[in-house]
């Protein structure tokens, strides 16, 4: 699987693309209705992103926006967005009312998700403290210091492979409003080098108290991730446990039914799994008739087998 299409919504707003520059700007929809979507082309393009953003500075009342999605920029395979970065840190005062933001909208035909270069995204946290929600995609360069962000009450890391040094950041962060963490961790292949013990600051709640939404998915070691979730303490307070899209096989799936109960849940999230149908029925049984949600879709979940008997089984998204 891959990223086929852009975000239609942030913020619960419909996004809006903005214009290019030979299109007519006469016609805007109000600056709050929508979450605005800029973008230059990864290949071909008219105008920098920076450009547009003078452009969109100009046209738009920013005091009254409320979402911003960051699309392509130019050379984005090979070129960070810091200066993306950096315009929207100089424009902070322009964008009292911005409580929305996702850096890296791209979809495969613009660049596969670890492809896309990322820089350092703390300096966005840090300029904007009202900000309720944060997403970025792609892997490569990312960073992410350990901050604290009084507002903040979801975070996405869409990769392919998400680097340790931004798993332990996350981690060290106090993010007191967090309500809804959504990690893919991916695989060593595309920089994902971090190892189920990073985790344990996540999931041991300490600096998460409002978190009833934690998604560690898109993973390699999804069987070690779930091992380490069934003794977690942050799961007691959770209502959505996600650990979907990865390669989760019976080891890892036992393991997180021997743990704590998950009768609580609201919904458990593994679709995308490589489970038997003996132990994904006991999930079921265990799971279902106390009212929880589970997905246990295999969706496009597949394997190869070698002459040797070795077996490759693969994450949902990793290029």
């Amino acid at each position: 699987m891959t990223i086929g299409e852009h975000l239609d919504a942030l913020y619960r707003l419909p996004s809006f693309t903005f214009p290019g520059p030979d299109a007519p700007a006469d016609r805007l929809p109000e600056p709050g209705s929508v979450a605005w979507r800029l973008g230059s082309g990864a290949y071909d393009n008219d105008e920098t992103w920076t450009d547009a953003f003078a452009r969109f500075r100009a046209a738009v009342d920013t005091a009254r926006v409320r979402a911003l999605i960051v699309g392509g920029w130019e050379d984005a395979y090979d070129t960070a967005p810091t200066p993306i970065v950096e315009a929207l840190v100089e424009a902070r005062e322009a964008f009292p009312a911005l409580r929305a933001l996702f850096l890296g909208d791209l979809v495969m035909e613009e660049c596969e998700i670890s492809w896309i270069h990322q820089t350092d995204v703390t300096p966005l946290l840090n300029a904007y403290p009202a900000l309720e929600e944060f997403g970025v995609r792609g892997g490569t360069g990312l960073e992410f210091t350990a901050l604290r962000h009084g507002a903040l009450r979801r975070l996405v890391a869409e990769t392919g492979g998400l680097p340790v040094e931004v798993v332990r950041g996350i981690g060290a962060s106090d993010l007191p409003a967090l309500e809804h963490l959504d990690l893919w961790l991916g695989t060593p292949d595309y920089g994902g080098d971090s190892e189920a013990a990073d985790l344990e600051p996540i999931l041991s709640g300490a600096r998460l108290p409002r978190l009833r939404h934690l998604a560690l998915r898109n993973s390699e070691m999804q069987d070690a991730v779930a091992a380490a979730v069934a003794a977690a303490p942050v799961v007691e307070r959770l209502e959505v446990l996600d650990l979907s899209m990865g390669v989760l096989t019976d080891e890892g799936a036992v393991a997180l039914l021997s743990g704590q109960p998950l009768t609580h849940l609201k919904k458990l999230d593994l679709h995308h799994n490589y489970l038997s149908e003996t132990v994904a029925e006991r999930v079921r049984e265990t799971l279902v008739a106390a009212g929880v949600e589970v997905d246990l879709d295999r969706d496009d979940a597949d394997e190869d087998t070698e002459d040797d008997g070795t077996v490759w089984r693969y994450v949902a998204v990793g290029e």
